[in-house]
């Protein structure tokens, strides 16, 4: 090979590089399609080049790229694929060669008509895409009184190629940016329900536990049943709207921590005692394994009891009777970490991932039985998180459940937490 071949085929090699480099760079379709049929015309010489992508809709192919100067009036046209060398091409699959489009009548004369052109020769190859077509990449009109030969189709080739890729990439994008507008904008449908809701049914809801309570103590002893309904309805109830009530001021950046230097032991034992008689009504055996020496820390007790509330009232409930809930804190360097600890029914692994997603609710059949808005966990969350520390789960469905958190015990601790769990 001589050197001026050689140097054409080095210069062709590098244009098509450019092209696959761009494609990987740029995120806008236009100006890299526009920079494919550019690269087109020139290592073809041809008058000029475009791209025609197939309407499903319509069952036809328009332009989606083409010269600048003839762009719009491009654009408006639609292609046939019956009677049309594009159409031809879309459908077999197979690169054409026109080399006389004089008296060819499957050269379709509305573009030469609208673009004020004249079709002399026409080199056209498919585009694919995970064997499905998705358009075809046109090249017009062979400079000189040259054909379009092998290498010339070899190189529509690779460009159609890349063309395909980056529509598809643009429409994945397109796809990705509209569902996560779909997703903020149902998020912050949620946020306005949460803030709503708790907002609005506070004043309501304390009327009805305030007349409630207060007709509890009045009513005959025969009645006292139905109004003890009403009073756990309405505190149950209550809790809910106070969990929505936390997760808006958390959300909205109101949430404030008021640490003080508190025992972490004499939390969990107040907590512990607060719900002991839940789990005695359900005979379930509760302890809680506190070391001998205080565990101090600095923090705000009243979110700290939150969190371990939601853990253990969530432990009682999915433990069935005669079962056990075991509560366990234990002094690390600079660290604290506390267990909760059930044989409750489990969580399947699936759900692992999401239980402490705001509303997710695992499996429907044990929602209804056991209740619950799927928020306890999520505010537990928050509330540890607003700690620096994490918080994790281990189960297996039909043993048990382990949640573990760990604390830093200064405000001012920073850098990787211990491991939640050991094994």
């Amino acid at each position: 090979m001589s050197v001026e071949p050689l140097n054409n085929r080095i210069q062709q090699l590098e244009r098509l590089l450019e092209v696959g480099r761009n494609l990987s760079a740029m995120l806008d379709l236009e100006p890299l399609l526009q920079s494919i049929i550019d690269v087109a015309s020139d290592l073809t010489y041809s008058q000029e080049a475009s791209i025609l992508f197939y309407d499903e809709e319509q069952r036809n192919l328009t332009f989606l790229a083409a010269p600048w100067f003839k762009r719009a009036q491009m654009s408006q046209i639609r292609v046939p694929l019956d009677s049309s060398i594009a159409g031809q091409v879309f459908t077999c699959g197979e690169p054409i060669v026109v080399s006389d489009a004089s008296n060819d009548p499957r050269i379709f004369r509305d573009v030469d008509k609208r673009g004020d052109f004249v079709t002399k020769s026409m080199l056209s190859v498919p585009m694919v895409f995970k064997g499905k077509p998705t358009g075809v990449l046109t090249a017009v009109n062979k400079l000189g009184k040259g054909t379009y030969t092998e290498e010339d189709i070899n190189i529509l080739e690779i460009l159609a190629s890349q063309a395909a890729i980056a529509i598809e990439n643009a429409n994945y994008l397109k796809e990705a940016q509209r569902a996560y507008q779909e997703l903020a904008e149902l998020d912050r449908m949620k946020t306005d329900f949460i803030a709503i809701t708790s907002h609005e049914l506070r004043t309501p809801l304390g009327l009805i536990l305030g007349h409630a309570t207060f007709m509890h103590d009045i009513v005959p002893g025969d009645l006292k049943p139905q109004m003890d309904v009403i009073v756990k309805s309405s505190l149950r109830l209550k809790d809910i709207v106070e969990d929505l009530s936390k997760v808006n001021s958390f959300q909205t950046g109101e949430a404030r921590i008021r640490r003080e230097l508190m025992d972490l032991n004499v939390i969990v034992k107040e907590i512990v005692d607060s719900l002991k008689f839940q789990a005695d009504e359900k005979q379930i055996a509760m302890r809680a394994f506190l070391p001998p020496a205080p565990i101090m820390m600095d923090g705000d007790s009243e979110k700290i009891g939150i969190a371990l509330t939601h853990l253990i009232r969530n432990a009682v409930s999915f433990t069935d009777e005669g079962g056990a809930v075991k509560i366990r804190t234990e002094a690390l360097p600079e660290y604290a970490k506390i267990e909760v600890i059930d044989t409750g029914i489990g969580i399947p692994e699936k759900d692992l991932t999401r239980i402490f997603d705001r509303f997710y609710q695992v499996e429907a059949h044990m929602t209804r039985r056991h209740g619950g808005m799927g928020l306890g966990l999520s505010v537990a969350k928050m509330m540890v998180e607003m700690h620096n520390g994490q918080i994790g789960v281990q189960s297996e469905v039909g043993v048990g459940t382990k949640f573990a958190i760990v604390l830093p015990l200064k405000a001012t601790k920073t850098g990787e937490l211990p491991p939640l769990f050991t094994s």
